[in-house]
């Protein structure tokens, strides 16, 4: 799957299929990005993007380190750039002040693994904004939303007929804040680390129909701050419980927050 995925973004970031902004300001995430390291006052810490692509961001702070699994993005770095896998960075334990991965964790065959490497290199009190895009849709990767009914047989038209009703918030809100509601229980009552829970999507490496057609994995953002929370760490950007329970989508910004030694 590495293999794989290596060779799928090389020729993504070759065709420009993936995002080309030739200035950071011009890029969608900057302005979430600069209003990040402003507030935090991260101008100057050591930081470090998982999933860095073309590098647009490098200049957004003076100590900056980017990885990709993608190698043909080397040669556009003139800070400094690691080809690798996010599930295995190549750093010591609390290397970062801060972490930031964008539209990335999507992508990773095993997101929970990824976010624990994160997690390891980030330093004790370090900020981490993770902004991918969350609860990714099944149909994307053969771009039902996009296509002809003419492309489809019977059972692809049904599929493609039924996009706006599971698409919708009231339909979506009838099982996510069931299983949300659960995971909370399970939050609450178990005294370790709670285990990341995503759905695993078929991604198409073939033809690229719309954004995400290529994502491995469907996540709710609240799984994500209940990881987090388990392991002690501060969910900045949800500050209360029912801001996390009602959360949609967008970046979510966590503080870690190691326990001393012995305390529980």
């Amino acid at each position: 799957m590495t293999d794989k995925l290596k060779t799928f973004y090389d020729k993504q970031y070759t065709t420009g299929c993936y995002s080309t902004a030739e200035k950071p300001e011009d890029h969608s995430f900057y302005p979430i990005l600069k209003a990040f390291v402003d507030e935090f006052e991260l101008h100057d810490k050591k930081c470090l993007e998982v999933g860095c692509g073309r590098g647009a961001f490098q200049d957004v702070v003076t100590d900056y380190t980017g990885v990709d699994i993608s190698e043909v993005v080397a040669n556009l770095f003139h800070k400094p750039f690691f080809q690798c896998h996010a599930t295995e960075l190549p750093f010591e334990n609390s290397s970062f002040d801060t972490i930031w991965s964008y539209a990335v964790l999507e992508h990773i065959p095993e997101p929970e693994k990824a976010l624990k490497e994160m997690h390891r290199v980030l330093k004790n009190q370090g900020f981490l904004l993770l902004a991918p895009a969350w609860q990714c849709r099944p149909w994307a990767a053969m771009g039902y939303s996009v296509r002809s009914y003419r492309d489809f047989d019977f059972k692809g038209k049904i599929v493609k007929l039924s996009i706006p009703l599971r698409n919708s918030v009231l339909f979506r809100s009838m099982y996510v804040f069931p299983r949300r509601l659960l995971r909370a229980v399970q939050f609450f009552f178990r005294n370790k680390p709670v285990p990341f829970k995503y759905r695993k999507l078929k991604p198409n490496y073939d033809n690229y129909w719309v954004s995400d057609s290529d994502a491995l994995n469907s996540m709710d953002p609240y799984d994500a701050i209940l990881w987090f929370m388990s392991r002690s760490d501060i969910c900045i950007s949800y500050p209360r419980w029912f801001s996390r329970f009602f959360v949609r989508t967008g970046p979510i910004i966590f503080q870690k927050n190691e326990r001393p030694h012995g305390k529980k």
